[in-house]
């Protein structure tokens, strides 16, 4: 062997024991909300008990997450060793084998996780991904407003109801908009809730055939009624509303009613971050002609891809960071309010727990009766409730995301948004070859 030769053999053997010396740097790739924020503040923990792994953080606002880890994914080029998906990606990216399969230890006790939660996860009888935490959807409504109107809702209220509500609860001149909805566009931001409207006036995404429903009196209807709703009683610049700055409006009073996920619950009832806690009554998700698909449900779990190459390191902290010692954990540092919830038994069986999360029983009923295979009143040939869990959704989704977040910005009007968002949704569906 050549001097060159020895010399190169000689520098990556130093090298190999530099990192193993050095221990493990595993990248995790998370979107900003706050659970997760909470999980980054106390992964120190998890370093203490495991002082050969260093953890590096990239958070990131939700669409560039997804787009961020999609791409890693797919070139596997491995700048993550575990990534933040969710129900959506799970069961597409483990078909094509962009996931590593997990299987817990007994101790992590699996059984313990809810039924559709782990279902989501699961493909061909295996997990691929273990839930953070878990959602579905809810109305959120300030009690002391209600009060003072005179207004009250049911706890299933109808988008009738809402719309009602709002009109008489916008109280501009005083901070107060009527109703904040989501309004950025994108399959998993506008679109997530406009697909649940749709849902409950007898729609859906696609027929038995493949053909897309976007121009039809269902989509018509729930799609008119969003946009009047922001339009009117919403706060102004909606179409740059997401999750998060909703929750922000909504905790800081300037929203009466705010339909969105679950897990806003864990931040809108505490003293320390919200000016509405205590004033604000949890129920269910709207409904129209039908309760079929009227709430979604969502899981943010940690996932690895196959390009990993510390595989038991980043499943020790994937096993760490969604068992129940971590929820106790954060119930101990932070409460048991900041608990994330939505995904154990366990949680839900905890005094304290239910205690200072009032909207506990609202949302394990709305994820416990979520049914992604049978979610709208006409049969469809795809699973899932606010998505479509085929690979082509996400283009198709936050292209049509684009074109109805434009009703809240231009002078156009909801026949001329869903002509094309249905022309761009029939093209992208040939092109993929569902449709000839």
């Amino acid at each position: 062997m050549s001097f060159s030769r020895l010399l190169a053999v000689a520098i990556s053997v130093t090298l190999l024991m530099t990192r193993m010396a050095q221990g493990a740097e595993l990248v995790i790739a998370t979107v900003n909300n706050g659970h997760m924020i909470t999980l980054q503040k106390l992964s120190g923990e998890f370093e203490r008990q495991h002082p050969d792994i260093q953890l590096k953080w990239i958070t990131l606002e939700e669409g560039r997450l997804r787009q961020q880890v999609s791409q890693d994914v797919a070139t596997r080029a491995g700048q993550f060793d575990v990534m933040t998906i969710g129900a959506y990606e799970v069961p597409i990216w483990a078909k094509r084998g962009w996931i590593r399969s997990i299987n817990p230890p007994p101790s992590y006790d699996a059984d313990d996780l809810l039924v559709p939660i782990r279902q989501s996860l699961t493909v061909s009888g295996h997990l691929y991904a273990l839930p953070f935490y878990g959602e579905s959807t809810m109305t959120m409504v300030r009690t002391d407003l209600l009060k003072a109107t005179g207004i009250s809702l049911s706890a299933t209220p109808t988008w009738d109801q809402i719309k009602t509500a709002a009109e008489r609860l916008h109280a501009p001149d005083k901070g107060v908009y009527g109703i904040c909805l989501r309004g950025k566009p994108g399959w998993g931001e506008n679109m997530a809730l406009i697909s649940i409207m749709a849902n409950t006036f007898g729609g859906q995404w696609f027929d038995m055939n493949w053909m897309p429903q976007l121009d039809t009196p269902a989509w018509r209807n729930a799609v008119s009624l969003y946009a009047d709703l922001l339009k009117r009683f919403g706060p102004p610049g909606a179409a740059a509303n997401g999750y998060n700055e909703n929750l922000a409006l909504f905790s800081a009073g300037r929203c009466a009613i705010w339909i969105d996920a679950t897990v806003a619950g864990s931040f809108i009832n505490r003293a320390d971050v919200s000016r509405v806690a205590g004033k604000v009554a949890f129920l269910q998700a709207p409904v129209a002609s039908t309760p079929k698909g009227s709430h979604w449900l969502w899981t943010w779990a940690l996932a690895m891809p196959m390009a990993t190459n510390q595989p038991e390191a980043a499943q020790a902290f994937m096993e760490w960071a969604t068992s129940k010692d971590y929820i106790r954990l954060v119930a101990q540092r932070e409460g048991w309010a900041a608990v994330p919830s939505g995904t154990r038994t366990s949680t839900y069986a905890e005094p304290a727990f239910r205690q200072l999360n009032p909207h506990a029983d609202v949302e394990r009923h709305a994820i416990s009766t979520a049914n992604p295979h049978d979610a709208t009143l006409p049969a469809s040939p795809y699973v899932g409730i606010q998505f479509a869990a085929i690979p082509e959704f996400q283009s198709i989704g936050t292209a049509v995301g684009q074109q109805i977040a434009r009703l809240l910005q231009e002078p156009v009007s909801v026949k001329e948004v869903l002509q094309a968002a249905q022309q761009i949704s029939v093209r992208k569906m040939r092109d993929a070859g569902y449709l000839r």
